[in-house]
């Protein structure tokens, strides 16, 4: 047995081991193929000393959006390479028809194959793509989206239809794009979640990997409220744009989602970014009136590691909101008591000419979302260690389980016939976080000045090194994942 790449003198870090064990990791044709303690180096063509650190899996960074705010083939190329500076080997990021993207609407049929194209040869890291069915004709595509293009996981944002993306708005009909006489609203919503359902059962085998998921706000709550806020004016800021979009506006919109799911009988519900405390009770409450429902949480490190008070600025604006401390503690809770399933990044690069408006300070003519990649597996791990999180939940929260809940069978561990994905981790490498020091084109980060106790030096993708020293090094090796891939 001959290897094209030995790791040695690392501790591996599994979902399913409490300890990281000292093994070595043995590599051939892209697949990992023997994980052991004492491997012969004189099998392999290239070993790498891995100088003690943790060797984690890839990270599976299961909510991203590229080409938002940037043309795609752009946000393909540089946000990936910011992903490879994180630990981040597999990227799932959202598309949609409708403004931003492509600025277009149209049947995926047409769309989606320019998004493949757009993408093609320019990633750092494997990348898949979630996709939203905005109309009805997007509804009747699903089956042919998971057959043809192995796009197996989508997506239903429920303020939408009254709502815009960055505040109050009545301009829907040139937002979304879609015919003049249908609409974005709950009914659709329910018939989303009916088509997914009839695709679990057109395909019995990819059943548990075919899931729908939800941005749980709920419009009618946030006009009246963003209206209230504006009218009194004595907040600013991320505390205003908080108070605009409170908490039981995600936890109604949970409660709906959930009933939504029970009625048309769809179990594999996501439910994204939650922000708060109200978000995750509502959700954890909705599990227990279905019990029938699989039903997975995600937050995201932005919501951990910032708060409206320690944010930099207005640049921290997302969807939904960073909230005050004791939410930022209600997450952490919730992450430690094992009730979050997965971290993201919900990574959206909106550089600092398209982030800001004018006056800069008006959080509501600023635009939503920021970058995050770099700091998820550095933050969780850095923070999470202060908060006694232990390494292996943090490989299950950032690699397993969305590797398993979106059908990237090969993902998400380091073990015998997975791809080679994994990045080597300092856990005491203490380093200050400056938007200077990222590979992505947005030019300031809401983690500005956060000091973190933990680094990604390296990584691997399919046993080829695409981070060394901290620097991205090569040609993009990224390849599309049709899913199950």
């Amino acid at each position: 047995m001959s290897f094209d790449l030995l790791v040695t003198n690392v501790r591996v870090v599994r979902h399913a081991w409490t300890m990281p064990r000292q093994v070595d990791i043995a590599v051939r044709d892209g697949r990992i193929v023997q994980v052991a303690a004492g491997i012969d180096r004189a099998l392999a063509r290239t070993v790498v000393d891995g100088g003690g650190k943790l060797a984690f899996p890839g990270v599976v960074d299961a909510h991203q959006h590229w080409g938002i705010y940037n043309p795609l083939d752009q946000d393909a190329a540089t946000e990936s390479r910011a992903c490879a500076q994180g630990g981040v080997t597999s990227a799932i990021t959202y598309m949609r028809t409708g403004q931003y993207y492509l600025n277009r609407g149209g049947a995926y049929a047409d769309f989606f194959p320019e998004v493949l194209a757009a993408t093609a040869e320019r990633s750092y890291v494997d990348y898949t793509f979630h996709l939203a069915p905005m109309s009805k004709q997007h509804i009747t595509e699903i089956p042919e989206l998971i057959d043809k293009h192995g796009v197996t996981s989508f997506k239903v944002f429920m303020f939408y239809g009254s709502h815009g993306l960055h505040g109050r708005s009545a301009d829907q009909s040139s937002f979304l794009m879609i015919p003049e006489d249908e609409r974005y609203d709950y009914a659709h919503f329910e018939f989303v979640m009916r088509g997914v359902q009839a695709a679990r059962e057109r395909f019995p085998e990819l059943a548990d990997e075919i899931s729908l998921s939800l941005h749980c706000e709920t419009a009618e709550i946030m006009n009246a409220y963003t209206r209230m806020v504006e009218e009194d004016g004595s907040l600013s800021g991320l505390a205003a744009y908080h108070a605009s979009r409170p908490p039981h506006s995600e936890g109604l919109a949970i409660s709906i989602a959930s009933y939504l799911a029970h009625e048309t009988q769809l179990p594999t519900i996501n439910l994204l970014h939650l922000s708060s405390r109200k978000a995750v009770d509502a959700a954890v409450r909705m599990s227990q009136a279905f019990p029938h429902i699989d039903f997975r949480r995600e937050v995201t490190i932005g919501h951990l590691l910032t708060d409206i008070d320690t944010a930099p600025d207005v640049g921290a604006k997302v969807n939904p909101p960073i909230r005050p401390r004791e939410d930022v503690e209600a997450l952490w809770e919730y992450v430690l008591d094992g009730k979050i399933d997965w971290v993201v990044s919900d990574h959206a690069c909106c550089r600092d000419e398209v982030k800001f408006g004018d006056p800069r300070d008006d959080v509501f003519l600023a635009k939503s979302g920021f970058g995050g990649a770099e700091y998820l597996l550095p933050g969780l791990v850095s923070e999470g260690a202060r908060r006694g999180l232990p390494y292996h939940r943090i490989a299950e929260l950032t690699a397993w389980n969305p590797a398993k809940r979106f059908g990237l069978r090969t993902k998400g561990d380091i073990a015998e016939g997975f791809d080679a994905d994994f990045c080597l981790v300092d856990p005491d490498h203490t380093w200050t976080v400056r938007a200077a020091d990222s590979e992505s084109t947005q030019d300031y980060t809401p983690f500005e000045g956060i000091e973190l106790t933990a680094q990604v030096t390296d990584t691997f993708l399919r046993g080829e090194r695409v981070l060394e020293a901290g620097k991205v090094i090569g040609a993009p090796r990224g390849r599309y994942l049709a899913r199950p891939a």
